[in-house]
């Protein structure tokens, strides 16, 4: 496998920050964020990291000593561009935007470079179906906030090696990240596909009546949400026998959602300018002080269930 010693992030948004920072868990890696906008990405990082230092889990010197490792430019023909081992590419979620970004690294990185998408929903094959050497390539779906959550979908495309797949999964495993091998190159990849099930009946729910949003998260999150981090869906149904999963999927099954359109309601929402957090108003009404408390809240229930802080 390549031995890799330097990471390009490319895209200095919030999760481009963020994996920045994730990188420099590996003490080995010297770490570079490119972005056409000058910023200054390690008072973002320190923002990011704030709740880190609060509960315990890194001190603030050590942030420091992170943060040290991590440069930053915006030009594209810098030598921390040329040299880089691996490549994450974090920009915007359009085909075009990406395709370009790639054509762009091809012409001045190394020749033997590894090309990571951060692409959540976006195919790996397509994005790099214009690439000269797309073995070396693959997606890297890191989940937000990607600071605390350690899993990392690794994606093959049509044309990704062995080597490519086995040193992407190392390198993810080296700075403390739980990566999981997607063997095909499908619309939402493996957790996707798991949540949006998810997401269309619960919307399905509201839509019919059965039960209104608050109601519907409640339930996730008191019942079966609750054992999701320690018992995983197909370990849940060998503990209760196959036979029974058969059984009540053969009664339950038909009255499920299975629409391949988006809901109406979601649609309506849309339409009328509900956007959730965005707007103050999706399923559920939210002030700011709600919406503020629900992002706080997230990440200090990920730090205490990462770290027990």
């Amino acid at each position: 496998m390549k031995d890799i010693k330097n990471v390009l992030v490319v895209g200095a948004g919030m999760m481009g920050k963020n994996i920045a920072f994730v990188m420099t868990a590996n003490p080995r890696l010297r770490v570079t964020l490119t972005d056409i906008v000058q910023q200054d990405v390690q008072s973002g990082i320190r923002t990011n990291c704030s709740q880190l230092i609060e509960h315990g889990v890194i001190t603030a010197e050590e942030l420091e000593e992170r943060l040290s490792r991590i440069g930053f430019t915006t030009d594209m023909g810098s030598l921390s561009v040329q040299n880089a081992d691996l490549v994450i590419e974090a920009v915007f979620e359009d085909m075009a935007v990406k395709r370009k970004t790639f054509a762009a690294l091809e012409a001045v990185c190394s020749k033997d470079a590894i090309f990571c998408t951060n692409t959540s929903v976006m195919s790996p094959s397509e994005i790099s179906a214009e690439m000269i050497h797309r073995d070396r390539f693959a997606g890297t779906h890191f989940w937000n906030p990607a600071h605390l959550i350690p899993l990392v979908e690794v994606v093959r495309s049509d044309a990704t090696s062995d080597e490519t797949a086995d040193t992407v999964m190392e390198l993810l495993k080296s700075v403390g990240k739980k990566p999981v091998l997607c063997k095909k190159d499908v619309p939402g990849f493996i957790a996707n596909r798991m949540q949006h099930a998810l997401w269309r009946e619960a919307v399905s729910i509201v839509e019919n009546g059965i039960a209104d949003a608050e109601t519907v998260d409640m339930a996730v999150k008191y019942s079966f949400g609750l054992r999701l981090p320690q018992l995983g869906p197909l370990e849940n149904a060998d503990m209760v026998g196959t036979d029974l999963t058969y059984s009540i999927h053969s009664y339950l099954l038909p009255y499920l959602e299975s629409s391949s359109q988006p809901s109406p309601l979601l649609k309506e929402l849309n339409d009328g300018g509900k956007f959730g957090f965005k707007s103050g108003q999706g399923f559920r009404s939210w002030t700011a002080e709600e919406m503020d408390a629900v992002k706080e809240d997230l990440n200090t229930y990920l730090i205490k269930a990462l770290y027990n802080k």
